[in-house]
């Protein structure tokens, strides 16, 4: 009976429980990892940017943000993101209202066709869009069929419009991801009501169904625009050969021809790169927020019904998917089973040496491979395992300290993967204190930087598992004197491991793929798959860089799927679940 009173205060202040010293240890250990992984970094990046030799120096900012490169950039950069997020809002509200209104047929498999683009990395993307415009491509091959003249010049993708067209093509799942959440929670009795009335389907889009998703659709413009604005391989792949400079290329070519002794001023323009891409959140979320939207109502899933024009959306929908994703995909395969780029691919040029070289007759390829699969493994491990406790302090425990900790990884993964790699090499160039070890130009500086940027890739998908969990079960067991860590291994690990799963899934297909984070941090001998795309490429090693790209997007494919039967009976946990 000695029990009842405490049994009857969990239940009217659930959060009263005092919780013992297992739980605060972790906590501080926590918060180290992530103080030391991500506070410190940036903050030594923003002291270097404006203080190089301990002292502010404003002249020297002006001066370096006034030089004729860096406006040019910047202006490029600015005009191609805002580009981009123009497209990716098209198609990714179209997507949207298509998959959570209409009633279209078979959408789980639409919507992970037009997942997959986001996934794969955007330097295969780009070299699958210019294998597929090369004069021998199929895209070529299909507009000479149609009368089309040839492009005269270089390829038309070699320029700032191409840029801003896969850019956009490849961001406009983000929006599609934003927009569908905020249709599928839009309350049905106005949609009903506005039906009663007399209003046309077209008129209850216009007048109902986007004015309340106005918040989602500025969210949705928002990830598309810091993605365009951070995105390296497409800008770098396309935009060094067109001579289109933009922050982040000017900030690779920079330490690559200057060395470390360029950091100071490369911190400069991270900073400003990070400023555009925050003041972009911000805009988009005052612009969102303006008027107040919220609404009572039902939300449950509104169908709207295409009629006579169900078939022919369907099929232009799928149609624009072939355009899309199987074009330039196909053309990077047939470049990889030929000898030379832009060979036909026949019975006479059919070759499988392109993977044997790459997997096994090129030392770097096959050490670029094994390093980004142990490390992308180890990042996983630990960031499941820190993503765990954090969703358990986030949702029975928010504190001051964890939503400090919980806004420090959200902005490292907001932030542009080169503002995380200046922010590490900043760090870390020096030997670390105590130990005299220096992380510069080893493995551990890219595992320290994947630590910093992905840990809230896996701490989303963690929450919705610890949402699904009754904290009774927890609270139970610690009545009946089990301690945090065995109530964590026995109860509600269990419970959440499929969302985690997921999670260290996705984290293993982001960083196993990335080349923002990596590209300034990887040497000669710590090679990560993502830059060796670029590498390749620019080698003039074409097909076996598409060789090397469809094997990553194999890899892709096929975690995609692994982490779909992780997540099946936790449905909303992955962004291509329906």
């Amino acid at each position: 009976m000695s029990v009842l009173p405490g049994m009857m205060r969990s239940a009217r202040h659930p959060r009263a429980i005092r919780w013992p010293g297992s739980e605060r240890w972790i906590l501080w250990l926590l918060a180290i990892m992530i103080g030391l992984l991500s506070i410190a970094p940036l903050a030594r990046l923003f002291w270097a940017a404006i203080a190089p030799q301990g002292i502010p120096d404003s002249e020297r900012l002006l001066r370096l943000l006034n030089t004729p490169r860096v406006l040019r950039a910047t202006g490029n950069t600015l005009f191609i993101a805002l580009g981009a997020t123009a497209i990716s809002l098209l198609l990714g509200t179209l997507a949207a209202w298509l998959v959570a209104l209409s009633d279209i047929r078979a959408r789980a498999a639409w919507v992970f066709a037009f997942i997959l683009p986001l996934m794969i990395p955007p330097q295969v993307t780009a070299l699958a869009w210019v294998q597929a415009m090369s004069p021998s491509g199929p895209l070529m091959k299909l507009l000479a069929g149609l009368g089309v003249p040839p492009f005269a010049g270089p390829p038309p993708l070699y320029s700032m419009s191409g840029i801003i067209l896969l850019l956009g093509l490849h961001n406009a799942p983000l929006v599609f991801l934003a927009v569908r959440a905020g249709l599928q929670r839009l309350p049905s009795d106005l949609v009903e009501a506005a039906k009663i009335a007399g209003a046309s389907p077209l008129r209850v889009l216009l007048t109902v169904i986007l004015p309340l998703a106005r918040p989602a659709i500025f969210a949705g413009a928002a990830l598309s625009f810091v993605a365009a604005a951070g995105n390296f391989g497409i800008q770098a792949m396309l935009g060094i050969p067109a001579k289109v400079p933009t922050l982040i290329t000017l900030i690779y070519q920079q330490l690559n021809s200057t060395g470390p002794g360029a950091l100071p001023d490369m911190a400069v323009l991270s900073l400003l790169l990070a400023a555009i891409t925050l003041a972009g959140m911000l805009i988009s979320s005052l612009l969102g927020g303006r008027r107040d939207v919220r609404v009572s109502g039902t939300a449950h899933a509104l169908t709207q019904s295409l009629g006579r024009w169900r078939l022919p959306v369907e099929a232009t929908a799928w149609l624009l998917m072939a355009l899309i994703l199987l074009l330039p995909l196909s053309a990077l395969l047939t470049t990889s089973l030929t000898q030379g780029f832009g060979q036909a691919l026949n019975w006479q040029t059919l070759t499988l040496i392109n993977y044997r070289n790459a997997l096994f007759d090129y030392p770097a390829v096959r050490h670029a491979f094994f390093t980004s699969l142990w490390l992308t493994a180890i990042a996983a491990a630990i960031l499941t395992l820190m993503a765990l406790f954090m969703a358990c302090y986030l949702s029975w425990r928010r504190s001051r300290l964890v939503r400090v900790l919980h806004l420090s990884s959200e902005l490292a993964y907001a932030l542009p993967g080169v503002v995380t790699g200046i922010a590490a090499l900043l760090f870390f160039l020096r030997p670390l204190p105590l130990v005299n070890v220096s992380l510069y130009g080893t493995v551990w500086i890219i595992l320290a930087a994947y630590l910093s940027n992905f840990l809230a890739l896996v701490l989303r998908p963690t929450l919705a598992g610890f949402a699904r969990v009754e904290r009774s079960l927890d609270e139970a067991a610690q009545l009946a004197g089990a301690c945090f860590l065995r109530r964590m291994r026995d109860i509600l690990l269990p419970l959440v491991a499929p969302s985690a799963i997921a999670g260290a899934i996705l984290v293993f297909l982001t960083a196993l793929n990335e080349i923002q984070v990596s590209i300034l941090l990887v040497t000669s001998s710590t090679q990560t798959l993502g830059p060796t795309i670029v590498f390749l490429d620019e080698g003039g090693s074409s097909t076996l860089a598409a060789a090397v790209g469809c094997l990553m997007i194999l890899v892709v494919v096929g975690l995609m799927l692994l982490a779909s039967w992780c997540a099946r009976r936790h449905k909303g946990v992955l962004p291509w679940q329906v």
